[in-house]
């Protein structure tokens, strides 16, 4: 059976031990209860910090602890104190999480913060490097750990890996502000499915991996150098059916059974049968927006004083880093506002805010939710936010009202929700008063919707299609770009080649002999390169072309007097050893005069590009363009271009970050096979980067060996990655 591997930031249990009991209690809902269904369905372990440190305990006591986290297949990773403070208060939740969630002024960025981050993730690639196998499946989760799926990739290339994020992504705006992004983002990549709670997030990811990164994305396709990463969309669901079952129980509970909090409600109902209960629910923490929701609720009581006596908000905070100071100012925010309101509208029999700071078992707040006719979700900036379902899912006479905040991600796919901007008091309190005036036959529709979809896309199913995706993303990771060129295969060709009468290089020149750069005119070759092909074109038994679209003078400057041949614009020119320029196609310019002026119109609105003429195309680059406008711009080009050159027997080339306009018919192919016309080579090589080179492959003869660099699709036979990888096979050729 195949094995699943979990692995997140803690084990889903809290461990209580002494000298002589050691209690393991699993923790209930959220993620532990998510991935249920694949500790059922699949041979599970689940690797995390078990919430506590082993060497606080004498020696047979973290023997007891370790053989009974074995025996509920845990394993842990353990975690000196002061280095987890560091990695887990410090990185994880004054950077990642203030910046994630859009709290700029609390992000800090410290370096010694950074350092214990990438070293607990190292300390969890070195746990699971212990137990993992090359079929397993590999689940990670959350921001704790952003850095470990390409941490586990390295040590274990063909492995299948999957990352979830709970929390948002930010627009590469708030993203960049990150000293460590380009790190966040490649641990990221690291996986074969990068999975967000909604399409927002997942099209924020893509975004920065765009302009951070610069690799082309497509839909929610990566393309790396050698393998594709998905990133989708799956918004978490929860246990629909057991919300339902423990809702009911309590509706059926007798009087002796029930718990404080169900008594001290039905007192409440049995003093003022009138009055309605506005639950509010959260951890106490800046990005739920609690004084703004307190602000709202104030504004209420004072814009609809008929209210005051009839409802009651009952607001429960669970404590949540309360050892950081920006969490204890909130605290004492929120004290001040609830001390505040209460003084202002408080009559003897009445209190508007119940306020309790602490947290309650999940029964119990399964009861506020049957008993409470609204529920004031307004969280100012959340990943999903599971209560806002749970709420829903425990109203078994489908009656009561959902207040949402547009900022939380069940938004997203909560419609009949009332959803409101979390910013917006006036909003927010007349949300309140439609709520709680709201018909039950609308209350009823509303319900009968959000429940439907919450039981059919439940925790269960997010956990199922979110495996199922990532064994297809496995299946559909290598890019199809050619057979990769191995010591076996090169050895293969060399021996070819060693005992050929007559071989042919067509070598395409940017992107395959040498790097990109952001002005082409730089990128003249460099010492190594010279001695390459002076090395490789002194053979005997070899001829070598540099076939290019560059321009014919560029190639003078650069090859004067080289004992090689030269094609440059696509095939336009030819310029054989120690012979003159000749043209290869017969064709008029006259098509320039018009099309340049559309060209200068996009240079205009695309700061950073610019036009190249050359003899028989016109060439627009955005390689210095932001990476994001150079993409949509090239997009409405082509459109554009297409209309223009419709009866001008034009051709619209894209190649890496350039859009070329030529007379159709030239192309590398074309003058590859003029050059070759009359003459007998047994070995034929062709090498280039790009969709232009497509046109060489397919010239190629079949039993010659054409070669792909980079990434996409294509008609050659082989693939490497770049050109340093061109550049050392051209090497091992010549040695």
């Amino acid at each position: 059976m195949q094995r699943f591997l979990i692995v997140s930031n803690r084990l889903p249990i809290s461990i209580q031990a002494d000298n002589e009991n050691i209690i393991i209690t699993p923790s209930v809902g959220g993620l532990a209860t998510g991935l249920r269904p694949i500790h059922e369905k699949y041979d599970s372990r689940w690797i995390g910090w078990p919430g506590i440190n082993p060497e606080d305990y004498p020696e047979d006591v973290q023997v007891k602890i370790n053989t009974q986290l074995d025996n509920n297949n845990y394993i842990p990773v353990n975690i000196d104190t002061a280095l987890f403070d560091d990695y887990y208060y410090g990185f994880s939740n004054k950077t990642v999480w203030p910046l994630f969630h859009y709290f700029m002024q609390y992000t800090e960025y410290d370096e010694s913060h950074w350092e214990a981050y990438k070293k607990v993730n190292e300390q969890f690639a070195d746990v699971i490097s212990e137990h993992i196998n090359e079929d397993d499946i590999l689940w990670i989760h959350d921001y704790q750990l952003l850095l470990l799926p390409q941490l586990i990739r390295k040590r274990f290339p063909k492995i299948t890996i999957g990352f979830f994020l709970h929390i948002p992504f930010p627009s590469y705006e708030v993203f960049r502000l990150l000293p460590w992004r380009r790190e966040i983002i490649e641990g990221m990549l690291g996986a074969d499915l990068v999975g967000f709670h909604t399409y927002d997030y997942q099209r924020h990811f893509n975004s920065c991996v765009r302009r951070i990164l610069g690799h082309e994305t497509s839909f929610n396709q990566i393309k790396l150098n050698k393998r594709n990463v998905v990133a989708d969309n799956f918004p978490m669901g929860i246990d629909f059916d057991w919300f339902q079952k423990k809702a009911k129980e309590n509706l059926a509970m007798l009087n002796k059974d029930k718990t404080d909090i169900q008594k001290e409600i039905d007192k409440y109902f049995l003093m003022s049968p009138d009055r309605k209960l506005i639950v509010s629910i959260d951890r106490l923490d800046y990005t739920k927006g609690i004084p703004n929701r307190l602000e709202a609720f104030e504004y209420f009581l004072d814009t609809y004083p008929e209210y005051i006596g009839k409802c009651t908000l009952i607001m429960v905070a669970t404590p949540s880093r309360d050892s950081v100071e920006y969490y204890q100012l909130l605290k004492k925010e929120v004290d001040e506002l609830v001390g505040k309101i209460n003084g202002k509208h408080a009559t003897i029999n009445w209190t508007p805010i119940w306020y309790f700071y602490r947290s309650f078992p999940i029964e119990s707040v399964i009861e506020l939710y049957g008993a409470s006719e609204v529920a004031l979700i307004t969280p100012v900036r959340d990943g999903m936010n599971l209560v806002a379902k749970e709420y829903i899912a425990s109203k078994i006479d489908q009656k009561g009202v959902l207040i949402l905040s547009e900022m939380a991600g069940a938004a997203k796919e909560m419609n009949e929700a009332l959803i409101i901007n979390p910013n917006n008091k006036r909003e927010m309190a007349d949300a309140i008063k439609q709520a709680l005036e709201m018909p039950v036959e609308e209350q009823v529709q509303r319900n009968k919707f959000l429940q439907k979809r919450l039981k059919r896309y439940d925790v269960n199913k997010w956990a199922n299609n979110f495996v199922d995706s990532l064994i297809e993303a496995r299946k559909n990771r290598k890019i199809s770009f050619g057979i990769d060129l191995t010591e076996e295969i090169e050895n293969t060709i060399i021996s070819t080649y060693k005992s050929s009468k007559k071989a042919l290089f067509f070598l395409d020149y940017d992107g395959t002999l040498t790097g990109f750069k952001d002005d082409p005119q730089k990128a003249m070759p460099d010492k190594q390169l010279y001695d390459l092909l002076d090395k490789l074109s002194g053979k005997e038994n070899t001829e070598v072309v540099i076939i290019s679209g560059r321009d014919r003078d560029t190639f003078d400057k650069w090859f004067l007097n080289k004992n090689f041949h030269l094609i440059t614009e696509h095939g336009v020119w030819l310029k054989k050893i120690e012979g003159q320029w000749e043209f290869l196609i017969q064709n008029s310019n006259d098509w320039k005069s018009k099309i340049i002026h559309t060209l200068e119109y996009y240079v205009d609105r695309t700061p950073g590009s610019f036009i190249e003429e050359k003899n028989y195309s016109l060439v627009w680059h955005y390689r210095k363009t932001d990476l994001e406008l150079g993409q949509m711009r090239a997009i409405e080009l082509k459109d554009e271009l297409s209309d223009l050159t419709t009866n001008d027997d034009l051709e619209i080339m894209e190649g890496n970050k350039v859009i070329e306009i030529k007379s159709r018919g030239v192309n590398k192919g074309q003058a590859a096979l003029q050059f070759m016309q009359g003459n007998q080579y047994d070995f034929v090589v062709g090498i280039g980067d790009d969709w232009t080179d497509e046109y060489l492959f397919n010239v190629i003869p079949d039993e010659g060996i054409s070669i792909k660099v980079g990434t996409g699709k294509t008609g050659a036979r082989f693939h490497l990655a770049d050109h340093t990888e061109v550049r050392q096979f051209l090497k091992q050729l010549t040695d």
